[in-house]
């Protein structure tokens, strides 16, 4: 009985293996089809993303780009729907074989940016954001997002047949921010159900970056991108005539010195051993003349955390600071915060099962585990319902230092079309490679 058990055993392990082997086969074949497909549809994507940076619209006004992607999905075979929060497109590629439900995610919207690159394809679009004349600009790179999805789109419709799953393409509108009274964005997206029918059991995306070479892939485990919040704090005073000071109190003095004070939160009142944060004040509005002392100001700022109990720790340090200065000048503070986006979180497991797939895309060498960083992307409230992991892709030229390249959300920002590729290559193989590692366990696990 022993032996026959060892012996069973022994036979279990060798059709395990050898299905391993041929699945590895298997998946070298793929990756080379994959690679030689993304090859041929590069100079559609590279147009693609050259007519969407010339043509940017900023936060749920994304009408035309909706537009392009929802005639591009259609011409696939896709099922599509539109109008989810208000622009987002949500395209639905069922394979025909079995297996999980993958999504994959692109933001559409541009900023309130008037370009300065020298481009042929530079934008010249003008538009009104928050009351006032601006251009428009993709200062982020979400024109390359949406054509990378664009180009995953065709490649991944075109093996329709071996497609171990379902695929959710989510083009999603306002990721810089809805105007604040229209809400909208990835949260809006997850409340109108686009991870439901079919429920999506993994989501992937990515985000260029303009300071990263060409050809290289950067991620992070767990926590990558902080959470942002919103502070208001309101500060009133007494008016007075400017020359005479000592008649009122001085709101904006006192603003001054909560600034500082908030500060030392940061440098002095929370353990930055453990996660980075940030407390930044953004805008400061008070007064209508130069020499009257108004009767009150208002100002705005971020908050950037990386831990959920150093969040909330900052969050009280934030308002018994401002209280307390204004009190001492008397004066009176009322500070609110509003909770935004959370931290953009990688599910550990999941980042650790695809790691081998961005190695392989990309070549060992060209995948960097990075530190977290302090900007925040609203991904996250996908990653809040189901396992996800978001990675950035290089688009800054080759043998460029990153001191010299501009940063996102400038007009000088500028990536390199050449990095596109790479990005159709990693969400294609991302999406085949967890379907048919999900597909595998779940036969294994039946064995067993």
């Amino acid at each position: 009985m022993k032996i026959f058990i060892t012996l069973k055993s022994f036979l279990l392990a060798a059709m395990v293996c050898g299905a391993t082997f041929q699945t590895y086969a298997q998946k070298n074949s793929l990756e080379r089809e994959v690679f030689a497909k993304a090859d041929e549809l590069n100079d559609k994507v590279i147009k693609w993303r050259r007519e969407i940076h010339e043509n940017p619209e900023l936060s749920n006004r994304e009408f035309k780009t909706a537009e392009k992607v929802a005639n591009h999905l259609k011409s696939l075979g896709i099922e599509v729907e539109t109008g989810i929060a208000y622009t987002g497109v949500v395209g639905i590629l069922k394979g025909d074989k079995p297996g999980p439900v993958v999504a994959l995610r692109a933001d559409m919207d541009g900023l309130p940016v008037v370009e300065r690159v020298d481009i042929p394809f530079a934008s010249k679009v003008k538009d009104t954001y928050n009351g006032q004349d601006v251009g428009v600009m993709h200062a982020c790179g979400h024109d390359t997002h949406v054509a990378i999805l664009m180009g995953v789109a065709e490649l991944l419709s075109g093996m329709k047949k071996d497609l171990k799953g379902t695929v959710k393409f989510i083009f999603q509108p306002a990721e810089e921010g809805a105007p604040p009274s229209e809400g909208g964005g990835a949260e809006m997206m997850v409340e109108k159900g686009v991870l439901e029918n079919p429920k999506v059991d993994a989501i992937f995306g990515l985000h260029i970056n303009s300071q990263t070479e060409v050809g290289k892939l950067v991620y992070k485990s767990g926590g990558t991108l902080a959470a942002a919040d919103v502070f208001r704090i309101k500060v009133l005073g007494k008016q007075s005539h400017g020359s005479q000071p000592w008649g009122g109190v001085d709101p904006i003095v006192v603003a001054a010195q909560i600034v500082n004070g908030l500060q030392t939160i940061i440098s002095r009142q929370v353990d930055l051993t453990n996660e980075a944060a940030v407390v930044t004040v953004g805008t400061i509005h008070g007064g209508v003349r130069h020499n009257i002392i108004p009767e009150d100001l208002e100002m705005t700022g971020t908050i950037r955390t990386l831990d959920t109990e150093m969040q909330d720790i900052i969050h009280e340090k934030i308002k018994i600071t401002a209280e307390k200065i204004a009190e001492s000048a008397g004066a009176k503070a009322i500070v609110e915060i509003d909770k935004g986006v959370p931290v953009t979180y990688n599910d550990p497991e999941l980042t650790t099962e695809m790691l081998p797939t961005l190695m392989s895309v990309a070549g060992e060498s060209n995948v960097i585990n990075t530190k977290a960083r302090t900007g925040a992307e609203d991904f996250s409230f996908f990653q809040k319902e189901v396992p996800g992991l978001f990675f950035f892709l290089g688009g800054m030229p080759k043998g460029t230092n990153p001191a010299d390249a501009a940063p996102h959300h400038t007009p000088d920002f500028y990536v390199d079309d050449s990095g596109l590729s790479l990005g159709v290559k990693a969400l294609t193989m991302l999406t085949l490679n967890y379907m048919d590692q999900n597909k595998m366990n779940q036969k294994v696990k039946t064995v067993k």
